[in-house]
């Protein structure tokens, strides 16, 4: 009697062993990761991301987490330079993370999209536009924003609409996104009989872009279009206006910070941007981006892209039943609808969004409205 006894406290031990370690497993944390340029030129466009995926998760946590489980976040800073992108891709691998809301730049983002599909790492890119991010028909990588071959066309038959006779000069910064975008824009343009007159590569990072505006002012240029980031499209027109140039600057959504105002200057105002439908605008983000502006939070440029990534997540997550990130990527590819702050998304075979809408803004007085 006493062995049958012990026997069944032990077996009834076990059970309890059991059921409290599969409760710990259910209880777990996710991993999630956001990665982008936290230090560095860029280091703008990392604080939009951080932000973006902060909120979120703090918000589903605070409503239960994912599928009863509470996310645990990590930071990651490529300084936009592939090499630490890689760095910072590996780190997360090595702790875990299985969702990366992530990076900003092209340049960083595909080369880090191989690290993670090895890995078994679902990828979601709030800002990276070049199409050979997902062109690679890689399982794992998404985007919530556009991509430059539409954003180009946007911009190129603007130009053709607005600036027919005038002379056009085509700019870029030499990255993928920078290079990818001008080239796109060019074609579009070209294709609608404006040619341009002039067609530079510039070094990012330099502090003196003097000689290109000396070239761009002997071309009598009225309209130069820029493929490239935010500080250097500031120096190009701050010191455009030094030189007394009065041309337009155009460019894309790598200008939407309020600190290529505050590099540009005045002179910035007329300056022209495309950039998705403007997501503060939004009736499906007000509550969000109310929450937002009250802790003093412009939620600009990518902080709802960032934001929606995270929500993607969850609902596919919820979904599926599943955390497993290539079951999520399954669901993801299968064209269902999330409902977002950026409005009802959802995505093709290739991990684009299926709705294509880039629109033309202009800056003034240190902020960017919708033409």
């Amino acid at each position: 009697m006493r062995k049958l006894l012990l026997a069944g406290l032990a077996v009834g031990a076990g059970l309890a062993l059991a059921a409290a370690g599969t409760s710990a497993y259910a209880q777990a944390p996710l991993k999630m990761g956001a990665g982008g340029p936290m230090t560095g030129p860029n280091a703008a466009f990392g604080a939009q991301i951080k932000t973006g995926v902060e909120q979120a998760v703090a918000d589903i946590n605070a409503a239960g987490g994912i599928n009863g489980q509470k996310i645990e976040l990590s930071i990651g800073d490529d300084a936009s330079k592939p090499e630490q992108g890689k760095s910072a891709a590996n780190k997360f691998i090595s702790d875990g993370v299985k969702y990366v809301v992530g990076h900003f730049n092209s340049g960083v983002s595909i080369p880090t999209s191989t690290d993670y599909e090895e890995s078994g790492v679902l990828q979601i890119s709030p800002a990276s536009t070049n199409p050979q991010f997902t062109e690679r028909k890689m399982w794992n990588t998404f985007r919530t924003c556009g991509r430059d071959d539409q954003q180009g066309a946007v911009a190129g038959d603007y130009i053709v609409a607005n600036f027919k006779d005038k002379k056009v000069a085509i700019v870029h910064d030499k990255t993928p996104y920078g290079k990818g975008l001008a080239d796109e824009t060019q074609k579009a343009m070209n294709k609608g009989g404006v040619k341009e007159v002039l067609y530079e590569g510039i070094n990012p990072g330099e502090k003196d872009y003097s000689a290109l505006v000396s070239k761009l002012k002997a071309a009598g240029v009225d309209l130069v279009y820029f493929g490239g980031l935010h500080p250097e499209a500031g120096l190009i027109v701050r010191q455009m206006r030094d030189q007394g140039l009065k041309s337009v600057l155009f460019s894309g959504d790598g200008i939407t910070d309020k600190e290529f105002w505050s590099i540009a200057g005045p002179g910035a105002a007329g300056t022209l941007m495309t950039f998705g439908p403007d997501p503060r605008k939004n009736p499906a983000a007000k509550e969000v981006v109310d929450r937002f502006k009250a802790k003093g939070i412009d939620p600009e440029g990518y902080v709802l892209y960032s934001y929606a990534a995270v929500q993607i997540i969850k609902q596919a997550a919820e979904a599926t039943k599943s955390t497993d990130p290539k079951k999520l990527a399954d669901y993801m590819h299968s064209g269902a609808t999330f409902q977002t702050v950026l409005g009802p998304l959802s995505f093709d075979k290739k991990g684009d969004i299926t709705k294509k809408d880039y629109v033309v803004y202009i800056w003034k007085d240190g902020a960017y409205s919708e033409i």
